[in-house]
């Protein structure tokens, strides 16, 4: 490996200090960079088939609605799309996956766009390295939701978050949500300018 030996040495003291930063004071790591490979997931149903040309959008799911906690989905509702419009809608499972797992779920389902509510940035970072745009701090119909970003004017929060996550909520907690929303300039069912990372 051509690195120097005190540059290794430099870079493995960094890590511990940090490490036991985390430890000690329970501060949460958030490991990012470098290339990113994703484990099969192993899926038990069946999928729609995706066209070629299929933009394919998936949207937390809970009795209609768009659900708030990334996180902890147990569904999403999956839409493909075709020149702007809906042809073809399923609701599937994540069998128990975890929010680490659910970016490689989507991932294997060949989702192209997320929409959500609330999202941490561990997620976040997950679906931008599995190639899965997002586009979060959406609230109300999933079926709206997902028209609205085929059409091209998804009202949307780029800079929602739900860092808390890993916690119990109570019910007044909105994981983030900000008043204002913002719209993208859309083409082709693209939202152009954001591409999921909350910038």
């Amino acid at each position: 490996m051509p690195i120097a030996c005190t540059t290794i040495t430099a870079i493995h003291d960094s890590a511990r200090k940090k490490i036991a930063d985390v430890l000690v004071h329970g501060k949460r790591l958030l490991i990012t960079g470098g290339c990113c490979e994703f484990e099969p997931v192993e899926i038990h149903q069946e999928f729609m088939e995706k066209g070629s040309r299929t933009m394919r959008i998936a949207v937390t799911y809970e009795n209609g609605e768009v659900f708030q906690h990334f996180g902890h989905s147990e569904r999403f509702k999956l839409y493909d799309v075709e020149e702007n419009r809906i042809i073809a809608e399923q609701i599937v499972d994540t069998n128990g996956s975890g929010h680490g797992a659910l970016a490689g779920f989507l991932q294997a389902e060949k989702v192209d766009a997320l929409i959500c509510g609330g999202i941490g940035m561990g997620a976040q970072t997950a679906l931008s390295d599995a190639g899965i745009e997002f586009y979060a701090g959406v609230q109300g119909s999933a079926d709206a939701a997902a028209k609205a970003l085929a059409e091209g004017n998804l009202a949307y929060d780029p800079d929602a978050r739900c860092d808390h996550h890993d916690h119990d909520h109570g019910d007044d907690h909105d994981c983030g949500h900000h008043n204002e929303h913002h719209s993208g300039d859309c083409e082709h069912g693209h939202c152009a300018g954001h591409h999921g990372h909350g910038n």
